[in-house]
């Protein structure tokens, strides 16, 4: 005989507080939790040189710099990006950012579409983000979301070129975020 189960929507509170109890990372999209997968070494190293090259630039300064662990809650969804960046001192919830300014996700070629669609649609409905920023991990290739007026615009930089982040005024060559990959 088939056994049926109703499955029950978790709200936002409940999500949160189960993540403080939780053994592994999970993300949460309108109801729904997924658990995160492990990344590998050359994601670990983008991940770190981006991080790294944004605390060294914004040392001082008002904006903050986190990575891997802070999510990010874009509208229905609580996301863990690989680095993101606030510049609004009011954003100070403990566990998520809700007023990012900078998104940052290292992609593999199991993640690359997620990331491109549904958390790129998700992220850039968050009015303060400016930058969006998808990293591949298998190929230097970085891809920037940039909020214009009206609209967005993508830029994409390989091999020499310099990445440009305008929402931290920071610019960064791709030699230097995929060292040591």
């Amino acid at each position: 005989m088939a056994v049926v189960e109703k499955v029950r929507d978790l709200s936002p509170q409940e999500y949160l507080e189960g993540e403080l109890r939780a053994e592994v990372k999970r993300e949460y999209v309108a109801g729904q939790v997924y658990a995160m997968v492990g990344v590998s070494r050359a994601h670990n190293i983008i991940a770190g040189n981006i991080f790294a090259a944004l605390r060294n630039h914004l040392r001082g300064g008002p904006c903050q710099a986190f990575i891997a662990d802070m999510k990010v809650r874009a509208a229905d969804a609580f996301f863990y990006p690989d680095v993101a960046v606030t510049r609004d001192p009011a954003d100070r919830h403990e566990y998520y950012l809700e007023r990012p300014a900078l998104v940052i996700e290292v992609v593999s070629p199991s993640t690359e579409a997620r990331d491109t669609l549904d958390k790129r649609i998700a992220y850039q409905a968050i009015n303060s983000l400016e930058d969006y920023v998808l990293v591949a991990q298998h190929r230097a290739e970085v891809r920037i979301y940039r909020r214009l007026e009206g609209g967005w615009e993508l830029e994409t930089c390989t091999g020499t070129d310099t990445v440009r982040l305008n929402s931290v005024g920071l610019e960064i060559p791709v030699a230097t975020i995929y060292e040591g990959v």
